[in-house]
C-alpha cells in the first residue's frame, strides 16, 4: 500500500497542471477603442468572458451616453427639469458618485459642464458664440443638481442644465468589467477604455506597463510605468479637438469659464479603482498643476502626473519620494 501510495504522489508531482491561455480582444463602444486581456485555463470560458465584458461596456454605453436619444441619461436631459424624475439604482448611485467629487474639488469636477459643452462640435470645428456661453454659462453648476436618495430621484432647478458623465462614466464601465473577470476567477487582467485602465495581477509573471503618450506627440511616451493591482486615467487636450486662430478647444471644459481649460495638457491619476482616477484625471486637469497637486497630495493612494501647458512634466509627492 505504501508502495502505490508513493508511486501515486510521484505521479501527481510530475503531472502537469492545465496551461492557462491569454485571452485579447479590442473592440469600439462608448465613444472610443477599449480592449480587455486576461489569463484562464478554459477556453470556452475565456471566450463566454470576452463576450461578457464587451456586452458590459454596451449596456453602460446605452444606458449613460448623451447621444443615445432612448439612453437613460438623455431622458434625464429632456425631463428632469420638469418634475423629480424616478431614475434607476445604477445611475443614481453614479450621480451620488459625481457629487462627491464636485464637492472634494470645490466645483472643477462637474457633470453639468454639458449645459454649454453640448453645444461644441469637435468633429465640424464648432463651439459656442459668445452670447450662447454668456447665456449658458451660469447653469454649468452641480448645486443646482438636486438628488432625493429616499425617492430615487433627480431634479434640475434649472431648465437649461444638462449632464454628461464623460468624466467618470467610462471609470465605471473598467471596474464594472474588473469586477466580471474577478468574479470568473480571473487573477491577471487588463481592460481598457480610451484613456481609462485598470489592472489586476501580473503579465505572464511580470508587472504590467502601461505607457503615457506624449500630448504633443502620438508616437512618444512621457513615461512608461511598471505597475501590478491599480487603476490608472489620463485626461488629455489631444483627445477630442480643433484649432481655431491659434487656440486649441477640447472636451475638457472649465465650469467656471464654459470653455476648454488650457492650463494643461494632459494629466494622469494613479487610484485604487478606475472610477477614482477617471473623476480626478478630468478634476486635476481643469484645476491646473498647482491646484491639482495640493489635492491629490492631500489624498492617500492617489498619484498624479501632470504636463503643463508649456510641456513640463509634474509629478505627485509620492511618486517624487519614490524616485528620490
Amino acid at each position: 500500500m505504501r508502495i502505490l501510495l508513493l508511486i501515486l504522489i510521484i505521479v501527481l508531482s510530475y503531472s502537469k497542471p492545465a496551461s492557462a491561455e491569454w485571452f485579447s480582444h479590442s473592440f469600439d463602444t462608448m465613444g472610443t477603442r477599449a480592449k480587455v486581456e486576461f489569463e484562464l485555463d478554459d477556453k470556452v470560458k475565456g471566450q463566454k468572458l470576452i463576450q461578457d465584458v464587451i456586452d458590459e461596456m454596451e449596456r453602460i454605453n446605452q444606458s449613460m451616453s448623451p447621444y443615445i436619444e432612448t439612453s437613460e441619461l438623455s431622458i434625464i436631459n429632456r425631463d428632469a427639469s420638469k418634475a423629480p424624475l424616478k431614475i434607476s439604482k445604477e445611475l443614481f448611485k453614479l450621480l451620488e458618485e459625481s457629487e462627491k467629487y464636485s464637492l472634494a474639488t470645490n466645483g472643477a469636477f462637474d457633470i453639468s459642464f454639458s449645459s454649454v459643452g453640448f453645444l461644441y462640435d469637435y468633429r465640424n470645428n464648432q463651439k459656442p458664440s459668445q452670447s450662447q456661453l454668456a447665456e449658458l454659462k451660469n447653469a454649468i453648476n452641480f448645486q443646482k443638481i438636486k438628488l432625493d436618495k429616499a425617492k430615487q430621484t433627480v431634479f434640475f432647478e434649472d431648465s437649461r442644465v444638462k449632464i454628461d458623465l464623460g468624466g467618470i462614466a467610462k471609470g465605471y464601465a473598467v471596474d464594472q468589467c474588473i469586477r466580471i473577470l474577478q468574479r470568473a476567477g480571473v487573477v491577471n487582467g487588463f481592460v481598457n477604455a480610451g484613456g481609462d485602465s485598470r489592472l489586476i495581477g501580473k503579465k505572464q509573471n511580470r508587472l504590467w506597463y502601461i505607457g503615457i503618450r506624449h500630448p504633443r506627440d502620438q508616437n512618444k511616451l512621457i513615461a512608461n510605468l511598471p505597475l501590478e493591482d491599480i487603476a490608472l486615467s489620463t485626461s488629455g487636450d489631444y483627445e477630442r479637438f480643433f484649432e481655431q486662430d491659434g487656440v486649441r478647444y477640447h472636451h475638457i471644459i472649465d465650469p467656471k469659464t464654459g470653455d476648454s481649460a488650457r492650463a494643461i495638457q494632459s494629466a494622469t491619476i494613479l487610484a485604487p479603482d478606475s472610477i477614482t482616477a477617471d473623476a480626478l484625471s478630468t478634476s486635476i486637469f481643469i484645476l491646473g498643476v498647482e491646484k491639482g497637486m495640493e489635492l491629490v497630495n492631500q489624498m492617500p493612494e492617489i498619484s498624479a502626473i501632470m504636463v503643463d501647458n508649456k510641456g513640463k512634466m509634474f509629478v505627485s509627492s509620492d511618486l517624487t519620494s519614490a524616485t528620490d
